[in-house]
């Protein structure tokens, strides 16, 4: 019997709200950063939001701002109004994991379980920027449900930013989704 071969597959995810990869799932951090995307009320710009590694490395550059698609970082816009713990106007870490030993990623939203067979990495809450007052489309995201923030951010830059998602009754059936609660979610790996 031979050495064993390079490994391969696995799945990557990036873990919303928190620095570290959960450290009984078998996921390992390729990097924690800074949570980041287009300005709230931007048209242009990126719709999704990045996990920024905490130092950059670049290529040529042309010196200067030159104002074409500045990111932004991301803050928690939650005001009082929130199941998690105060975290409101503070900047958003990430981590980007890797888990070698399986090979399928899926993030359930409304759920805080996995189906059976399949791994929960975390479970959190479901979360975007607002609907309204000229804030742009960007993707939903689970952000982790004990969110960890960047310390000295409490600046209220309103660069890109996550507000709790809550489901209404147009079109989707209530009960059991209730207008008046936080979409919940998680992440699972197989």
């Amino acid at each position: 019997k031979g050495e064993p071969g390079p490994r391969s597959g696995g799945i990557v995810y990036t873990r919303w709200g928190r620095t570290t990869c959960p450290t009984t799932q078998d996921a390992e951090i390729l990097y924690e950063g800074i949570t980041a995307g287009s300005w709230w009320n931007s048209p242009g710009g990126g719709a999704n939001y990045l996990c920024l590694p905490e130092t950059p490395e670049y290529s040529d550059y042309f010196p200067g701002v030159q104002g074409t698609n500045p990111l932004h970082g991301a803050e928690y816009e939650l005001y009082n109004k929130s199941p998690l713990p105060n975290v409101h106007d503070l900047n958003v870490p990430c981590a980007v994991c890797y888990v070698p030993t399986r090979s399928a990623h899926l993030m359930i939203p409304a759920r805080t379980s996995c189906m059976t067979g399949w791994t929960k990495e975390y479970q959190g809450y479901l979360m975007a920027t607002r609907h309204n007052n000229a804030h742009y489309r960007t993707m939903y995201e689970c952000v982790d449900k004990n969110p960890e923030y960047i310390p000295g951010s409490a600046a209220n830059l309103n660069g890109a930013v996550f507000y709790h998602v809550e489901a209404t009754c147009s079109g989707i059936p209530c009960p059991p989704y209730h207008p008046e609660k936080e979409v919940t979610c998680v992440v699972c790996t197989k």
